[in-house]
């Protein structure tokens, strides 16, 4: 009995232990988070500067704009905007603002991420979560390392999600369109575009698999001469997204795939009743 007490005794130790040093971290934790806004009000934000800075960085040179950027095709018509590479240079040079992303929860099935962003100067806050499928075709969970793969894109995500709903979309969007001019560059003359068509398609072949006739799908055309600058920039946003672990190849390419079945069965099917059509005729003539 006595040692039941003397157990009991030091686990209410060991507790209130504890929570005195939660008390202790959150009062520390405050008191920076104090000190971090007297600081943002001493010294405000030059927002020209920030924007200027941001561009001279996002132009640095065209893999870093191409990196500022990102699309997917959905439905048949592309969703680009500016990607979290962007969302961490302008977070760099626009000072006063905190932002994170963390995995908060691995399911069964998921796995979960939270990013948030302060603006410590005018005080606007926001959270954001992101969910992502840790579960293959074949329903297998996915390994330890791809999890952790899976993790790192979730995290990207919510990050860029939470820092663009606080910094202003006027001060995205003019970072966002210079990277975007930086990537395409001049493109006004044919040849120039017919070049670099050409080394976006055999990019795509060669690192993703991609075929010629399915990037022209990608840019909603229907042959690969109206493959212009804006769907070279496009093309480009595509790259990065994979690269990023925004979408993989197969969920990319899966609903043009489907089409492509279906124009093929088609085609095959159409094929099969010409080939009929060609027996019947000539069992016409070899009656007569």
């Amino acid at each position: 009995m006595e040692n039941s007490l003397q157990s009991l005794d030091a686990y209410e130790v060991t507790q209130v232990q504890h929570d005195q040093n939660i008390i202790q971290l959150d009062t520390i934790e405050r008191a920076n988070v104090d000190s971090q806004i007297a600081t943002a009000k001493q010294y405000p934000r030059d927002l020209r500067r920030a924007i200027n800075n941001s561009i001279a960085m996002a132009t640095l040179d065209v893999p870093t704009a191409q990196s500022c950027g990102y699309a997917l095709p959905r439905g048949g018509k592309p969703i680009t905007g500016p990607s979290v590479h962007l969302a961490k240079l302008i977070v760099s040079n626009y000072g006063n603002i905190r932002a994170e992303a963390k995995v908060v929860q691995i399911t069964d099935k998921q796995v979960i991420s939270r990013g948030t962003c302060w603006d410590l100067e005018n005080n606007v806050a926001t959270a954001f979560e992101v969910r992502r499928s840790i579960v293959g075709r074949t329903g297998q969970r996915f390994s330890d390392d791809m999890i952790t793969v899976t993790g790192n894109a979730a995290n990207s995500i919510a990050y860029r999600n939470a820092v663009f709903s606080v910094i202003p979309r006027a001060i995205t969007d003019k970072v966002y369109q210079a990277a975007q001019r930086c990537i395409t560059g001049d493109l006004s003359d044919e040849d120039k575009i017919i070049a670099r068509r050409k080394k976006c398609i055999d990019y795509f072949k060669d690192e993703f698999g991609i075929t010629e006739q399915e990037v022209v799908m990608l840019c909603g055309k229907k042959t690969v001469n109206q493959i212009k600058a804006n769907e070279i920039a496009l093309l480009l946003g595509i790259t990065q997204s994979l690269t990023d672990g925004d979408t993989t190849v197969d969920e990319l390419m899966k609903p043009y795939r489907k089409e492509e079945t279906k124009n093929t069965i088609a085609a095959a099917a159409a094929e099969a009743a010409k080939n009929a059509a060609a027996k019947k005729e000539d069992k016409k003539e070899d009656k007569k």
